[in-house]
């Protein structure tokens, strides 16, 4: 072969793109204002054969010159990637909804079919998200896999128009026979809060096709994360899930954790700094323990979790083999629950699994109120008027405990509950375990817990009343367990709270008196195995932990705690 054949050949071989054909101008700094300044970028991209990927991230664009570079992508039918993140800085709020609309005209005029979509840190608020709308439903969207719009306040208003965009989208794509199978999500730092967050877990319930879902930093609280929540378990391919610092708190994390045992696909959970507390962890630990058997990450920084529950939650990742990191730090261990809880991880041969504990917070105080409490407590005031009635018919609130389906039993029933004692129990017969069974509604983990305290309070020594007690707590028990697994976990953490062994984020919620008839009857229940082994571990590891608190009653303490070890290592 001729040494000018070869040149030629060498020649075109460096000509030709392998791979995706991409033009970057990424982190150039340019300044962009008008048509003449991005001559040579339009005559590049105009000239790029095949042109797949766009990286425009990292400089400045003004109207002018993001009409230019538009009208050169209108014959770039293969475009599928546009990384436009950090493109705005210091340009006015009105420039961007114009450059934004230049560009997705441009886009939807060439026929391009997108898969990713990078618009992150352009701090183009609601009108940006009006900006790109027109895009999102139309057809270039229909095959987009990932849209990453962090850090650009959007705010309530932006997040509503985005959800309706991707929505519509949606529902085009699949009349045109391919429905949008986004799997990528990212939204941080956006303000959305709940009534945004609201109105995107109505589009990813319809989608059905994350995988990833980032959503860090946007002043979600409870009602907004129990949307979410209800939105990803129509989600079963969904591998990762951050939304580190946003506020939980119980009701937000026992949705949450109802909602992620379902994900048998997921490998990062990071609720970092979203006040899980203790109530909230031991119900993430029930989710850990019943499924995600591919989990590599937690991580459940920051949330105001006390010892004994991040025990629970150590406990429940054992066997979890691709486990690459456990994030407990910043929780309230005190010094020696941070040994303990090492030493704990040790014994299991995961101690390299724990990240650090070195920011700590201590053990908490008993009188420990903060801002977010107090944002929970103005969220609840009209249910708690609401609920004002039904507790004024009787101690916490009684006749809304029982189903009223017989009115003479209801009645019985409710004199019991009002005024606890062996004689009223015994008095209601054989029919006792039969009206507990029916009567008593179980799905209110706090309220079958109220009942069943109720009823072992009056425990006696005597034959007749503690088969009375014993009858009527196992046919309560019964029928709770035998609900769903998230709400048995609930009925373990409200008894705990009430017995004084874990603290409630509610301030309404007080302590009993603990008396003996309570662990007897616990002890009675853990004997017949009514309590599953995750379950009465949870139990057992807050006993052995907090039970000074049942010095009072330090025998039934000792005889319930050794039950629920034998139940454990059965």
């Amino acid at each position: 072969m001729a040494s000018g054949d070869i040149a030629q050949i060498t020649e075109a071989l460096a000509k030709t793109h392998v791979g995706e054909v991409e033009l970057s101008y990424k982190g150039q700094g340019l300044k962009l204002d008008n048509a003449e300044s991005v001559k040579e970028m339009v005559q590049e991209i105009s000239q790029c054969q095949g042109l797949q990927s766009l990286r425009l991230e990292g400089n400045t664009l003004g109207v002018e010159a993001a009409q230019a570079i538009a009208k050169s992508l209108e014959a770039k039918r293969e475009l599928e990637q546009c990384h436009w993140s950090d493109m705005f800085t210091g340009r006015l709020r009105s420039e961007i909804p114009p450059a934004l609309i230049s560009l997705g005209n441009a886009l939807m005029t060439s026929g391009a079919r997108l898969t990713h979509l990078d618009l992150s840190d352009n701090a183009f608020g609601p009108d940006g998200v009006k900006g790109i709308e027109s895009l999102l439903k139309s057809s270039a969207c229909y095959t987009l896999r990932e849209l990453r719009l962090n850090n650009c306040g959007m705010g309530i208003g932006g997040g509503m128009v985005l959800a309706s965009a991707l929505t519509e989208c949606h529902k085009r794509s699949s009349a045109a026979g391919s429905p949008l199978r986004l799997k990528v999500f990212i939204a941080g730092r956006n303000r959305l809060e709940n009534d945004g967050a609201t109105a995107l877990a109505k589009a990813f319930k319809l989608l059905g096709s994350l995988e990833e879902v980032h959503m860090p930093q946007n002043g979600i609280n409870h009602p907004g994360i129990t949307a979410l929540a209800t939105a990803i378990k129509h989600n079963p391919n969904l591998q990762v899930l951050n939304l580190n610092d946003n506020t939980f708190t119980k009701r937000g994390s026992t949705a949450m954790a109802e909602a992620i045992r379902h994900l048998q696909c997921l490998k990062v959970v990071n609720f970092g700094d979203c006040l899980v507390r203790s109530e909230g962890a031991i119900a993430i630990a029930g989710a850990l323990r019943e499924g995600l058997p591919f989990l590599r990450e937690l991580n459940l920084s920051f949330g105001e979790i006390c010892e004994a529950a991040a025990v629970v939650v150590a406990k429940a990742v054992l066997g979890k083999d691709d486990l690459e990191k456990l994030d407990l730090n910043g929780n309230c261990f005190g010094e020696d629950g941070c040994e303990a809880l090492r030493d704990m991880m040790e014994g299991m041969n995961m101690e390299d699994l724990l990240g650090s504990l070195s920011d700590d917070e201590g053990e908490p105080e008993e009188e420990d109120y903060d801002e977010e409490e107090e944002e929970e407590e103005k969220d609840d005031e009209e249910e708690r008027e609401d609920e004002k009635d039904a507790e004024e018919n009787g101690v916490n609130g009684t006749k809304d405990v029982i189903e009223d389906k017989e009115p003479h039993c209801s009645s019985e029933l409710s004199s019991f509950l009002i005024s606890p004692s062996a004689e009223k129990l015994i008095s209601l017969g054989a029919k006792r375990i039969q009206l507990f069974e029916k009567q008593v509604d179980v799905s209110d983990a706090s309220k079958v817990s109220d009942v069943f305290l109720k009823i072992s309070s009056v425990y006696k020594d005597e034959p007749e009343v503690k088969q009375a007690v014993f009858e009527s707590t196992d046919a309560l028990l019964r029928k709770a367990f035998s609900d769903s697994y998230s709400q048995s976990y609930g009925l373990i953490s409200s008894l705990m709270v009430k017995l004084g062994l874990l603290k409630s984020e509610d301030k309404k919620i007080k302590r009993v008196t603990v008396l003996p008839g309570h662990l007897l009857a616990l002890e009675h229940a853990a004997a017949l195995e009514f309590f599953p082994a995750d379950q009465a571990d949870v139990l057992e590891t807050f006993l052995s932990r907090n039970g000074k608190v049942l010095e009072s009653c330090c025998s039934a303490r000792d005889a319930l705690k050794t039950t629920l070890m034998k139940t454990t290592t059965a």
